[in-house]
C-alpha cells in the first residue's frame, strides 16, 4: 500500500480538504465578522494548520516516492512564497502559529 492510499492519510486528506474550503468560503467575509465569527474563524485556520503539519511530518517519515515528491513540491511552494530554500518547514509552520496567535490577540483586544 502506498502513503496515499492508507485509510488514515486519505481521512486526513479528506479533512484537510473540507477545512480549506469552508475557509476559502469565508475569507472574503472576514473583515465584516463580528469577534466570535472572526475567532471561529482562526479556530478553523489553526485546526488546519495543525492537521497539514501532522501530515507533513508524515510525509517526512515516509519511504514512498508519491510521499516524497508531495514533500519536495511543498518545499517549492514555500521558496516560491520567498521563503529560503533550506528553510525548516517546521518553522514555517511555527511562524504560522504565532501570526494567528497574534490575530486572536488582536480580535480579543477589538
Amino acid at each position: 500500500m502506498t502513503f496515499f492510499e492508507s485509510d488514515i492519510v486519505q481521512q486526513e486528506m479528506e479533512e484537510i480538504a473540507r477545512l480549506q474550503e469552508e475557509i476559502y468560503g469565508m475569507v472574503f467575509k472576514f473583515p465584516s465578522m463580528d469577534k466570535e465569527e472572526k475567532m471561529k474563524h482562526v479556530e478553523l485556520l489553526s485546526n488546519l494548520l495543525k492537521k497539514q503539519q501532522v501530515l507533513y511530518t508524515r510525509m517526512s517519515l515516509s519511504d514512498d516516492p508519491e510521499a516524497k515528491s508531495m514533500k519536495e513540491n511543498i518545499m517549492r511552494s514555500a521558496q516560491d512564497l520567498g521563503f529560503p530554500p533550506d528553510v525548516d518547514i517546521a518553522y514555517v509552520f511555527n511562524n504560522m502559529t504565532k501570526v494567528l496567535d497574534e490575530m486572536r490577540g488582536s480580535i480579543e483586544r477589538s
